[in-house]
């Protein structure tokens, strides 16, 4: 069933939609302005908003994720009913699942330029995968880290990490987002553009407060040393 399909079926008798909590969907790579996608989606209401920091303090997210990813039925609405949107991985993995979980949720593609985007993962995400397990004790941290490694690592890049190759899945993911979501749910979205284009897209005011810009690379650092095993 596609996409615009299940939507369509929801026509019939009750809609999903109309129970639904995940009201967007984030269907772009981490490094692509997520985390202040995250902070500015929770300050026009639509909180929480899942992000790849919820998985390190909630215990069993990472096992029902990479389970989803071994191909495990997933109730999707069930998992997620406490959000109100869902950016980042592993959230971004899953969109098409998400997109039919949730027919009348927007779908958001953040994207920049994919030099600074490949240089952004490759001294955050790469770099973070690239220690291994060698001392980590922490069952939660190794759990999120077994996620990753098969999400991103092998599912998404097919554990190639050399320029041309990211860069290829990285626009090979963005071109196809962009050809198969529906393009009245399709907001693709560059984080310096700010509030106004993201606030006409969902329908509500412009804040008067700045944008959110959040989780630099230094950022990033700094958070994965102070999380429970971090090094």
């Amino acid at each position: 069933m596609t996409i615009v399909d299940a939507r369509s079926a929801d026509k019939a008798g009750k809609r999903v939609g109309d129970n639904m909590s995940l009201k967007i969907i984030g269907a772009g790579f981490g490094r692509t302005g997520t985390h202040s996608l995250k902070l500015a989606l929770e300050q026009l209401g639509f909180a929480p908003c899942y992000h790849m920091v919820e998985v390190f303090t909630h215990p069993g997210h990472s096992e029902r994720w990479e389970a989803a990813a071994r191909g495990v039925p997933t109730d999707w609405r069930a998992f997620l009913a406490d959000y109100k949107a869902g950016v980042d991985w592993p959230v971004c993995h899953f969109w098409r699942e998400l997109a039919q979980a949730f027919p009348d949720a927007k779908i958001v593609l953040t994207e920049r330029d994919a030099e600074g985007w490949y240089k952004s993962i490759s001294n955050t995400i790469f770099d973070f995968m690239s220690r291994g397990t060698a001392g980590q004790t922490d069952p939660l941290r190794l759990a999120q880290m077994s996620m990753g490694k098969l999400i991103v690592g092998d599912q998404t890049f097919g554990n190639r990490y050399d320029k041309q190759h990211v860069i290829d899945v990285y626009r090979h993911h963005n071109e196809t987002v962009k050809r198969e979501a529906p393009k009245d749910r399709l907001l693709v979205y560059d984080v310096p553009q700010g509030w106004k284009p993201l606030c006409d897209f969902l329908g509500v005011p412009v804040p008067a407060t700045p944008f959110p810009k959040v989780n630099t690379t230094e950022d990033f650092r700094n958070y994965n040393r102070k999380a429970p095993g971090g090094h």
